[in-house]
């Protein structure tokens, strides 16, 4: 995998296919596994490039607490280092603070799509998603407000996949507390500065992320356009894929018209 580096922390991606760049920023505590259902989807017609933010997978885990905006850096070293002056960043959780503060902060961003997030950490606690890398329990019972009580029924055989993945590439407990830091600490600017095109998706049964905060965003978005997913929780991303990557493609499709 290639490696960025910024201030001393080096930053693992990987990417694959052809065109414009399309970035995946993922959630507290998760690795790359999580983009699993939407890299396949995007790369060929896009490139698509899965970063491990710092903590998780391969990327340092200096000592927290972590901030939106530096994660924000995080994500331009790895942009220069790819090669890439504008990206269509999508973002899950506090990926999706991160591609907002982008937005804001940055030219780099050419669109957004916000998956299961917000625009403010007030009154979110994400520690319900986690799980210890090295406790198999805890992670598949931390999958519980994650997947819908149906999915993890029907599809066993994909949680235990996801559990085998969490192990290997999850935050260990200090990396996720300095991550979840940055959630609690975050609060948008206008977001009328945000003029790029945003799609914001969300689960409409988050128990963590709450699906009004996402309609509250994708309104106050001068371009912003909400679609909400019944019955979903919040990886969206895997439980509802085919139409959340129908959703996003898309989106990016749109971009060209």
């Amino acid at each position: 995998m290639p490696t960025a580096t910024t201030d001393g922390v080096e930053l693992h991606y990987d990417s694959d296919g052809d065109g414009e760049t399309v970035v995946f920023v993922g959630d507290a505590g998760y690795g790359g596994w999580q983009w699993g259902w939407q890299h396949a989807a995007v790369a060929g017609p896009y490139e698509s490039l899965v970063m491990d933010v710092r903590g998780t997978g391969q990327s340092d885990a200096p000592s927290g607490p972590y901030s939106v905006e530096m994660l924000v850096s995080d994500l331009e070293a790895v942009l220069r280092d790819a090669g890439v002056r504008k990206a269509h960043v999508v973002g899950l959780g506090l990926g999706g603070m991160v591609g907002l503060e982008a937005a804001q902060a940055t030219s780099r961003v050419r669109s957004l799509t916000l998956v299961g997030t917000a625009g403010s950490g007030t009154g979110i606690d994400p520690e319900p998603l986690y799980g210890a890398p090295d406790d198999p329990a805890a992670l598949r019972e931390s999958l519980a407000p994650a997947l819908s009580d149906e999915f993890r029924a029907e599809q066993p055989a994909v949680v235990e996949q996801i559990v085998e993945w969490r192990g290997m590439e999850d935050a260990a407990p200090d990396a996720w507390a300095a991550q979840t830091a940055a959630i609690a600490d975050y609060e948008s600017g206008p977001l009328y500065e945000v003029t790029v095109p945003t799609l914001v998706l969300h689960g409409t049964d988050d128990p963590v992320w709450p699906v009004e905060a996402a309609r509250s965003l994708a309104d106050g978005l001068p371009r912003g356009s909400f679609e909400s997913f019944d019955g979903a929780r919040h990886l969206v991303t895997v439980e509802q894929s085919r139409v959340v990557n129908d959703a996003l493609i898309g989106f990016l499709e749109s971009l060209d018209d």
